[in-house]
């Protein structure tokens, strides 16, 4: 029988606070779609949502299992925390984070996060947002594509979920159907210049995803 892991790699307290903190930060806030019926019963008037910390949950899930230590894990818990203002209209400021989870970690979640500002703090074109962004994967650390693939996986299977759903999906995003295509695809491609071993399953998974949403949205074309 083979031996498990050390009793003290079963827990992360560095993963610990990343999962609270970034609850803590998503509170209140909710993915674009819902795909299934609720499991419980919904008082009248109420409406079932998706809390964000359900994709944070799922994104870090997949960069675990695909082999990635606890820094990338934590990372992938708070990849949305710099991007996403908290209900409060807040912004989460790199040092306040860097000082929270340790310089490693900032440093990945940077690497994934669009800039959706500019200079004069309105928000930037959607499609330069994304230019930049896939720059940034082709020239940043593995680790950093690996939560990038990951979440694309993730995001790329909820719009599929939503599409089979019967969802007007797209009403919701910032880019329509042929700009989410072009988007997933572009980040598989960014990945590509990473030749560590973890990556390539995450591709294929990723590449999986566009097949399934290419097959969704026949039936609508």
């Amino acid at each position: 029988m083979e031996d498990g892991p050390p009793p003290e790699g079963l827990f992360s307290p560095l993963i610990e606070h990343a999962i609270e903190l970034s609850a803590q930060w998503h509170d209140g806030t909710y993915r674009k779609g819902v795909w299934r019926d609720p499991a419980f019963e919904v008082p009248e008037g109420e409406e079932i949502q998706i809390p964000v910390i359900a994709h944070l949950a799922a994104v870090a899930s997949i960069v675990r299992r695909a082999g990635w230590g606890e820094a990338a894990v934590a990372a992938a818990y708070l990849h949305d925390a710099i991007e996403d203002m908290n209900q409060h209209g807040q912004r989460l400021r790199r040092k306040q984070l860097r000082d929270a989870v340790g310089a490693d970690v900032a440093r990945l979640v940077v690497q994934v996060s669009e800039q959706k500002l500019d200079d004069d703090g309105q928000m930037r074109p959607w499609r330069a947002r994304k230019e930049d962004y896939l720059a940034g994967i082709r020239t940043g650390r593995p680790d950093a594509a690996a939560i990038s693939l990951a979440d694309k996986i993730h995001n790329l299977w909820s719009i599929t979920q939503s599409l089979q759903a019967g969802e007007d999906i797209f009403s919701a995003l910032s880019g329509d159907a042929e700009a989410q295509r072009w988007f997933h695809a572009a980040v598989l491609e960014a990945s590509t210049p990473h030749d560590d071993p973890r990556l390539p399953p995450m591709r294929e998974r990723l590449q999986t995803e566009l097949d399934r949403y290419e097959a969704a949205l026949r039936p609508a074309a």
